[in-house]
């Protein structure tokens, strides 16, 4: 055997011997949040489009402070406000003018809209996630009561609304003896202030 013939030999070796490499990337895996039928997708939330056999068309995105998203094909459309099976709805039905017989599917993979936030004197401060129908004496429960410096007397919850804030006075002891009224239920957003 030639020297040169020996030096092919030991570079295409290698390339003989070893397990074939698979050139398709790889595809992320989409992790679902438990959410029911009727949850509202909102602003910040993180959803998966998935049109079936069309993989340009799905993809994996936030939806912007706006309440929208933004498609291939479609441009931007609403997704704040809707369920995802709305969503799914809207979104086959525009598909409709460009692709035959769209099959479409939402799975929300971040609830982010979906939190109340807690500063000062509480024992867990910085967001929880909220959940349907938490009051304020459950929220602060879940982020593990006050702290003992905390003075109940000048609590507050501030909330936007219509993009205004409002600062809500709270009445904690009354609210902790029994009386619902001062119980106040909670908005996706809403900041419980205690000093």
């Amino acid at each position: 055997m030639k020297p040169g013939s020996l030096l092919m030999v030991v570079f295409l070796a290698p390339a003989l011997f070893s397990p074939a490499q698979d050139k398709t990337p790889a595809t992320p895996a989409v992790t679902a949040v438990a959410v029911p039928d009727r949850y509202v997708i909102g602003a910040t939330d993180v959803i998966t489009v998935s049109v079936l056999k069309e993989p340009t068309l799905s993809n994996t995105m936030p939806v912007r402070p706006d309440g929208m998203i933004s498609m291939p094909l479609l441009g931007d459309v609403k997704a704040a406000g809707t369920t995802p099976m709305q969503l799914a709805d809207d979104i086959t039905t525009k598909l409709k003018k460009y692709i035959q017989d769209p099959n479409v599917t939402i799975v929300v993979t971040q609830t982010n809209s979906k939190k109340v936030y807690l500063i000062g004197e509480i024992a867990k401060t910085g967001p929880i996630e909220m959940t349907p129908g938490m009051t304020l004496l459950q929220a602060i429960a879940t982020a593990g009561g006050l702290t003992p410096y905390a003075n109940s007397k000048k609590m507050y919850i501030l909330r936007t609304d219509g993009g205004k804030e409002q600062k809500i006075p709270v009445h904690y002891k009354l609210a902790l003896r029994g009386d619902i009224t001062l119980n106040l239920s909670l908005n996706p957003g809403d900041t419980i202030v205690v000093r």
